[in-house]
């Protein structure tokens, strides 16, 4: 006759087993509903589905200000992708734009004249020796990077909040290519969301505003739907069955957009960043129109570093439109493009 013992340790090994092979069939039954998940989706972007791993927790310290994480996304295809953009923020040599408002360090100017008056001129890029200087005041949600011609001549001061402005100055020659990185930045890496509103992930909009003005103060460009704007990251995709792609249109606006207690097994969609994409030689035709969306869609009534600044973005006769991609809320990386004749 088997000891006590002895049949206790088996009885204790059989529930072991049994309870590892309940988990082991979950595990497995996760998997093929992923898969059968991601197979939905025939597009051109990769794939990826929750949390990315974050590599820097914040890349930006400002009082009341979100953190601004930078992580790394795994696709199914076995590729990375650095989420939610590859930035140049940390990079000394890419020249830092110059404030027009920022209630991070503090330098809230009341007007354009005065933003102006306090700069000396060593802010200015010069890619045209002969050329003129040329004046572009840049709102952006949450962060830009500016290229002319190729070359850079302004970032973003915050990547994320507070919300902020900015001015950049370069001299060249006309006809010059504007192209501009925007990022709307994000808490939960590689998921496109915040916690904000009441719920851990929200999925906060992008946008930006620029206009341009000569040497003799006059405006020479606007932001508006004769820009070209392609996204290349989109988060968060709770279905994937939801997007789309007609042509060059990378379409998520079936997609829902509403807050969730808990994103953490979403979807992202990435897309490489073609090269030179920042040069006046890029071939953008093949892009889609920026869409234009209104002030109250962007929400920035609030906002003194927009408020402050309505006579330039809102000018009576060269109203500027805030731009982005077809989607404001779930795309988050967009590269724009436009030439000044």
């Amino acid at each position: 006759m088997k000891s006590i013992k002895s049949t206790l340790l088996t009885i204790a090994f059989l529930s072991i087993t049994l309870i590892g092979c309940k988990n082991s069939n979950k595990t497995a039954q996760k998997d093929v509903k992923q898969q059968s998940e991601i197979s939905i989706y025939n597009g051109s972007a990769s794939v990826s589905q929750g949390a990315a791993t974050v590599e820097t927790e914040n890349i930006y310290e400002c009082y009341r200000g979100r953190e601004a994480p930078i992580g790394t996304s795994k696709t199914t295809d076995g590729s990375s992708w650095t989420v939610p953009a590859l930035v140049n923020f940390t990079d000394d040599n890419f020249p830092l734009a110059s404030d027009l408002f920022n209630p991070c360090t503090k330098v809230e100017y009341a007007s354009a004249d005065e933003a102006l008056a306090a700069l000396d001129g060593t802010d200015i890029v010069e890619v045209d020796a002969d050329g003129e200087v040329i004046t572009a005041y840049i709102f952006a949600d949450n962060y830009f990077e500016m290229y002319i011609n190729g070359m850079p001549v302004g970032k973003d001061n915050v990547p994320f909040t507070q919300f902020n402005s900015n001015i950049v100055r370069f001299k060249v020659n006309t006809p010059f290519t504007i192209a501009m990185k925007l990022v709307d930045w994000e808490e939960n890496s590689g998921l496109g969301s915040e916690s904000n509103r009441g719920k851990a992930f929200h999925p906060g909009d992008g946008g930006m505003v620029g206009v341009f003005k000569d040497a003799n103060n006059e405006i020479i460009a606007t932001t508006n739907s004769n820009w070209k704007a392609q996204t290349y990251y989109t988060a968060p995709i709770k279905d994937l069955s939801c997007v789309s792609e007609e042509g060059a249109l990378r379409l998520s606006n079936n997609c829902s957009t509403e807050d969730s207690d808990d994103g953490t097994s979403y979807f992202a969609l990435h897309w490489k960043t073609p090269k030179d994409w920042q040069s006046e030689s890029f071939d953008d035709s093949k892009w889609p129109s920026a869409s234009e969306f209104a002030n109250d869609v962007i929400g920035v009534d609030n906002k003194p570093s927009y408020t402050n600044f309505t006579d330039i973005f809102d000018n009576n006769s060269a109203d500027a439109q805030f731009i982005w991609s077809t989607n404001v809320i779930l795309d988050n990386e967009v590269l724009v493009r436009y030439t000044v004749e």
